[in-house]
């Protein structure tokens, strides 16, 4: 039932969608691009209820109250005191090797501008997490143009700024333009 209730979604935005569920293991780090409206979240909900994948994403702690919080948890949601020095990395690598799967889903930070600001390019955490914890980074698309959006890539983390630069190559072969961080020189 929720598989025809995702798909039912992605017809009622006119949006189309292609998976490819070999990409996909027990164990993942997902990432989505383009990030331009909350219409994104919906439509990655519906992609995940039709490959039948159970989701987790983090979500500042703050949201966790009163009658949020369980909806939050039943959604996936884990709460992340993101004011705090804790090492979210090394909390997550935690999370993965306690568990026999564990899809972490994240829209990796300056993805959309905001207020007329100029994008920036993205944070890396997403990577720092799917290295320290030995899991695939998983590329998941929208693009807004086509309407068009799904599951088509999987890269195993191993050099982060080779890995940015395939990440940047297959999302611009979906027709998304992902801003990569600049390669630091020897000096930094």
């Amino acid at each position: 039932m929720l598989k025809q209730l995702g798909k039912a979604t992605f017809k009622l935005y006119g949006w189309t969608y292609q998976n490819d569920v070999s990409v996909l293991s027990d164990k993942q780090v997902v990432i989505g691009f383009e990030h331009t409206s909350n219409r994104d979240a919906i439509l990655s909900l519906a992609l995940f209820q039709i490959v039948g994948l159970k989701v987790h994403t983090l979500i500042k702690k703050e949201l966790f109250k009163g009658p949020l919080k369980p909806v939050l948890e039943a959604l996936g949601g884990i709460p992340v005191d993101r004011q705090a020095s804790k090492d979210i990395v090394s909390q997550m690598a935690q999370e993965f090797a306690n568990r026999d799967q564990f899809t972490l889903v994240i829209a990796p930070e300056a993805t959309r501008a905001k207020n007329g600001e100029s994008r920036k390019p993205i944070r890396t955490g997403f990577w720092h997490i799917a290295k320290k914890a030995n899991v695939p980074i998983v590329l998941m698309y929208a693009n807004p143009a086509t309407k068009h959006g799904g599951i088509f890539a999987r890269i195993v983390p191993t050099n982060l700024e080779q890995d940015l630069k395939q990440i940047q190559q297959l999302y611009k072969e979906k027709g998304i333009d992902v801003l990569i961080p600049e390669a630091r020189s020897s000096n930094d």
